[in-house]
């Protein structure tokens, strides 16, 4: 649930907000001062009356003629969505997808650093990873308490998701990015958000011409 002070801003502005942050960045790094809602709107695929009543939400309404003001923009939606500080982030599982994730530059300019990457397993335990090391999951407790970490990312295996959620929620994180393709169940106070590639790539299959599928029918199973 959402502080008191953003309770009013509807979910699905909520979800809007992410993209004209990143818009605005671009916005930024290309050296633009200004950006009017028609042109907000196209870089980031929704129409210019939805972003006008989107930053409407927590008072910037732009200057007509002029447009919004880029820098300023930028610390408003920032506040909104509280990454106007620092969020150190763990992970749970240094496989393939761990690994990419611990490595992925783009966490940094968002308000996201990831600060620890953990695994069970002997082989990866110990080995460098980026600017981390591997460390062994029973570690997780004294990582959190000495990094102030309250995301968990949990990129293990579905058999293996579950464990790893507990022992996330077990050592006060409150918040669970999980892209195992499985339902967690957590405390009401820990909010999930789920990440299935295969449920992405299925609802783009069923968008799909089936007369362009190559290969024998697949039977369901």
């Amino acid at each position: 649930m959402a502080p008191s002070g953003r309770a009013s801003i509807p979910e699905a502005t909520v979800a809007r907000l992410p993209l004209y942050h990143r818009c605005l960045l671009d916005l930024r790094d290309e050296g633009r001062p200004t950006v009017s809602s028609e042109q907000l709107a196209d870089l980031a695929g929704v129409n210019a009356a939805k972003v006008r009543k989107d930053l409407s939400h927590f008072g910037s309404y732009g200057t007509r003629g002029v447009g919004y003001d880029v820098a300023h923009l930028l610390v408003e939606i920032a506040s909104a969505l509280n990454v106007d500080r620092d969020w150190p982030c763990v992970i749970v599982g240094a496989g393939n997808l761990g690994s990419a994730l611990a490595t992925f530059a783009g966490f940094t300019n968002r308000g996201f650093t990831v600060v620890g990457v953990l695994d069970v397993d002997p082989a990866k335990v110990g080995r460098p990873l980026g600017s981390l090391t591997v460390r062994h999951q029973d570690d997780l407790a004294e990582l959190v308490a000495r990094e102030g970490v309250a995301i968990g990312i949990v990129a293990v295996p579905p058999v293996a998701a579950q464990e790893a959620a507990d022992r996330l929620v077990e050592v006060g994180i409150t918040s669970i990015l999980n892209f195992a393709p499985t339902v967690l169940d957590v405390p009401d106070h820990v909010q999930v958000r789920d990440v299935d590639l295969a449920v992405e790539l299925q609802i783009l299959a069923f968008h799909e011409d089936p007369s362009r599928r190559v290969g024998p029918t697949r039977t369901a199973g």
